[in-house]
């Protein structure tokens, strides 16, 4: 494995903690706002703000041919992640931190795997072999041990 690669997935194994760590706080924030809803839309514009301070220091500007050249199915990205963020502020007090989150890496193998099968949004096309779904069924039992 390339020293880039590794460094990748160091990245997204830190990436996973944080949204771990993300969804009790989120619950947390729903508690105190008395709506799951409302907590989920400051955890958004908190986000946004951050991002957009961060936009604006490095001072690229917005590529004009974006909003009409991109095509339609790129601004669904926004609205799956406000569904990620809602799903697990509800799901966190329901099934704990860690099934939640189990079950949440469940559904993203399961997505990747049909997405790397179909080359979808212009991924690289990759088979679904025996090793990788070797690797799919012993997460599904470490979500189904999490909730013995």
């Amino acid at each position: 494995m390339s020293g880039a690669a590794l460094f990748a997935l160091m990245v997204v194994v830190l990436a996973g903690a944080v949204l771990a760590t993300q969804a009790p706080i989120n619950s947390a924030l729903a508690r105190q706002a008395g709506d799951p809803l409302v907590a989920a839309c400051i955890s958004f514009l908190v986000g946004f703000v951050v991002l957009a301070a961060i936009w604006a220091f490095r001072g690229t500007g917005l590529p004009r041919d974006v909003l009409t050249t991109a095509p339609p199915w790129v601004w669904v990205g926004g609205a799956l992640g406000a569904f990620y963020i809602a799903a697990m502020i509800w799901a966190v007090p329901v099934t704990g931190a860690f099934s939640a989150t189990m079950a949440l890496v469940v559904g993203q193998l399961v997505a990747a795997l049909v997405l790397d099968r179909i080359g979808a949004f212009g991924l690289p096309v990759h088979d679904i072999s025996l090793t990788r779904l070797a690797g799919l069924g012993l997460v599904l039992a470490g979500l189904a041990l999490s909730r013995i």
